[in-house]
């Protein structure tokens, strides 16, 4: 069962994810309005996921709650923060790694 602790963690990760993209990549010092307001949006599909308990990681997810716009602007993110991940947060990339595989073997 997911916990309040691994939501909160999955939310972390996440905005971790955005502040990386505007500060390495847009060369911000804070991320812009627009990509706090990503982050919120992030973090308030995390809270209604109807997974929930048992939740993908979004991208494997059968059911795409991000609306077109937001869906694009976080896969902009997440291609360019994903990778560099390992490098700044290795605990959140071996959490997000075990995710993936655990719903794969989930599959099969």
């Amino acid at each position: 069962m997911k916990s309040i602790n691994q939501i909160e963690q999955d939310k972390q990760t996440i905005r971790l994810m955005i502040e990386l993209y505007c500060r390495h990549h847009l060369h911000q010092d804070a991320p812009s309005r627009e990509y706090v307001e990503l982050i919120n949006y992030a973090c308030r599909r995390i809270d209604h996921c109807p997974f929930g308990v048992d939740k993908h990681a979004c991208k494997d997810c059968p059911v795409h709650c991000y609306t077109p716009q937001m869906r694009e602007k976080i896969r902009q993110v997440m291609r360019w923060s994903g990778p560099r991940m390992l490098f700044y947060s290795p605990r959140a990339t071996l959490r997000h790694l075990q995710q993936i595989f655990k719903h794969q073997f989930r599959k099969k």
